[in-house]
């Protein structure tokens, strides 16, 4: 892995698993989901991981959410914005990317394969809800898997590559490192690349540091140098995490849609408030915080004001 000589911050905003019930600072709408995006950059978020929230919480794709929550973010922070294409498992592909299609950002998040996705235990700790739609969406989790084929990897790679979007290749489980090795062979993933792992989600590598510490070494000999990783948990294993990758040379990702706590009992009152407490971890180890034009050149990003041109293949693949 190419080690960190500064450390990047990505704030996963609010995500499409945690649901309005279990906190009341998740944020839902598209301005608030766009003001705590901002407020992360200010408490030193160099990247924003960005997904779309109905007012009532629940998740949507439509494009003209995001491009609510894009340009009001765009226009009061020069964050790296990075666009969901995991959407949620109700979406269709079509429909995960359409975001994505629209805004043709930066950077791109993109689940390396299918995999049981279970948040259903949501619903054994919420006591009432407040929405209809919040306990069949988190129990469905339990009987249907997130299904990203192949097929759909290499269409999200051609699609929105075609744009200069870069990839955040986010990895559950060590095959799915294998997965990335295929399309880097293919030459459809392209160095450098950003490893994002994810720890803690049930039906994927669980939140024991030997597992951070082996996936970094079978990245290692899948990639040499032509890699950044990142990682983070979900729950109250964020911020041990974070450290770990810190301390391995990584980056590290914070924010609500993975844990929405602060400490041991507290929730977290904003993104802002994780990144503040990420940012001193990483002051206390000596560590210098990435801004955003250092997480361009990091990551060969186009940079925030350049949009390449689609192409007429492409574009007859991307209609949503």
């Amino acid at each position: 892995m190419r080690p960190a000589e500064k450390v990047v911050i990505t704030t996963a905003v609010t995500g499409s698993v945690n649901v309005p019930s279990q906190s009341p600072y998740l944020p839902l709408s598209a301005e608030q989901v766009a003001e705590a995006a901002v407020g992360a950059a200010e408490a030193g978020s160099a990247v924003v991981h960005l997904h779309a929230r109905r007012p009532d919480g629940k998740p949507t794709f439509e494009p003209e959410v995001f491009e609510e929550i894009v340009g009001y973010v765009t226009a009061h922070c020069d964050a790296v914005v990075n666009i969901t294409t995991g959407g949620s498992p109700a979406m269709t592909m079509d429909q995960r990317l359409a975001g994505a299609v629209r805004i043709r950002p930066e950077l791109a998040s993109l689940n390396m394969g299918s995999m049981n996705f279970v948040y259903a235990g949501i619903a054994d700790k919420v006591t009432e809800w407040k929405h209809d739609w919040e306990r069949p969406y988190v129990l469905n989790t339990y009987s249907n898997p997130f299904v990203n084929t192949f097929d759909s990897i290499e269409h999200t790679l051609r699609t929105l590559g075609a744009f200069g979007t870069r990839f955040e290749y986010e990895c559950y489980d060590i095959g799915h490192l294998y997965s990335l090795a295929h399309f880097l062979e293919r030459g459809l993933a392209k160095p450098p690349l950003l490893i994002q792992g994810v720890f803690g989600v049930l039906g994927g590598i669980g939140t024991h540091d030997e597992n951070l510490d082996h996936m970094v070494r079978i990245a290692d000999k899948l990639f040499g140098d032509d890699y950044s990783f990142s990682a983070f948990a979900a729950g109250r294993d964020q911020m041990r995490f974070a450290t770990h990758s810190a301390l391995l040379g990584g980056h590290v990702r914070v924010g609500l849609e993975d844990s929405l706590w602060i400490g041991r009992g507290r929730l977290a009152e904003s993104n802002a408030q994780q990144v503040e407490k990420v940012r001193d971890l990483l002051t206390g180890l000596d560590k210098q915080i990435a801004t955003p034009d250092d997480a361009r050149a990091l990551l060969a990003l186009r940079g925030a004001g350049n949009v390449a041109p689609q192409s007429a293949e492409n574009r007859d693949r991307s209609q949503v």
